[in-house]
């Protein structure tokens, strides 16, 4: 796909992985939405570094949990740049209880987590069907997590959920196919300040050091490095879909 004059949906970017790929796209001349759900003045800092390097960006709150949000994220796209290409369902959330604490979930931290990391990709990727079809090389991009593979992570609901996301992709990409590619990246330690706040600083810096000793490359995962591989999904692999790729540095293997 030709970035250039192009337009793409970034779930969950007003921050991290989300506001990294909105910004890539935007080098590469392709027009973006930006959406968030609570933080605007995030959500504007991150359109201002895109149009600093030349992108046509809108910025739209939604939910995507719900779907008419999902729906209205897909109109704020064709009716600002007239198509829609790419759809990254990248917005997630979870909540941070240790795997041994079965009582630290109950079933509505189970909805509500499944509401925005299975749930809002499904409804976006229904939502955004006929204007990727339209495109004639769609390409929608799942963020799950190293979680959804080993069921490690913040929780088990999170886990559980990423899990579901990398079915969610295959299911979709052999019913999107021709004119739409369904791909999926699968990050492990992403530094940042998304886990800084979950984990507590100390946790934080001890699970970072874990990791990058425990890799065979020595290191974790940046927002850019994950923000990458999903361009690569977008604008090269003509030839995938229903793939997810683990982005980890080699610690899985260990």
């Amino acid at each position: 796909m030709d970035l250039q004059g192009a337009a793409a949906i970034v779930t969950g970017s007003s921050s991290g992985v989300g506001a990294a790929t909105a910004i890539m796209l935007a080098e590469k001349g392709c027009g973006v939405v930006i959406n968030y759900s609570r933080s605007d003045a995030a959500a504007e800092k991150v359109a201002e570094q895109c149009r600093d390097v030349g992108g046509d960006v809108v910025v739209c709150q939604a939910n995507v949990s719900k779907d008419e949000d999902c729906r209205r994220l897909v109109d704020a796209a064709t009716e600002r740049f007239g198509r829609l290409d790419a759809v990254v369902n990248n917005a997630g959330t979870t909540k941070f209880v240790n795997h041994r604490d079965l009582a630290g979930l109950d079933k509505d931290d189970f909805f509500n987590i499944y509401g925005v990391n299975v749930v809002g990709p499904y409804q976006m990727s229904r939502a955004a069907e006929s204007a990727l079809r339209a495109s004639g090389d769609g390409a929608i991009v799942n963020v799950s997590s190293i979680a959804g593979v080993r069921g490690v992570g913040s929780s088990m609901a999170y886990a559980a959920s990423k899990g579901a996301l990398i079915t969610i992709t295959k299911s979709l990409a052999r019913v999107l196919g021709p004119e739409i590619r369904v791909n999926c990246v699968c990050p492990g330690f992403i530094t940042g300040e998304w886990l800084k706040d979950g984990l507590g600083a100390e946790n934080y810096e001890r699970a970072k050091a874990n990791a990058e000793a425990s890799a065979p490359l020595n290191r974790t995962c940046t927002p850019d490095s994950v923000a990458e591989s999903i361009i690569g999904f977008i604008d090269g692999q003509s030839i995938i879909t229903g793939e997810s790729i683990i982005l980890d540095g080699g610690q899985h293997l260990m």
